[in-house]
C-alpha cells in the first residue's frame, strides 16, 4: 500500500533528522508518521472484516 510506503519514508527521515540534531523536524516528522501508520491500520481492518463478511467488489 502506499500509504504505508509514505509512513516508512516519514519515520527515515525523522530518524536522520533525529541523528544530525534536528529535532523539531524529526518531532514533526515522526509524527506524520504515526498519523500515516494509524490511517494504514483502520483502512486494513476494515478491508480485512469486508473479506471475511463477503462484501466486496466482483471482478
Amino acid at each position: 500500500m502506499n500509504l504505508l510506503t509514505w509512513a516508512i519514508i516519514a519515520l527515515i527521515v525523522a530518524v536522520v533528522a533525529g541523528a544530525l540534531g534536528f529535532t523539531g523536524i524529526a518531532r514533526g516528522a515522526a509524527t506524520i508518521s504515526r498519523i500515516l501508520f494509524v490511517i494504514f491500520l483502520v483502512v486494513a481492518a476494515i478491508l480485512f472484516l469486508m473479506v471475511l463478511l463477503g462484501i466486496g467488489i466482483a471482478i
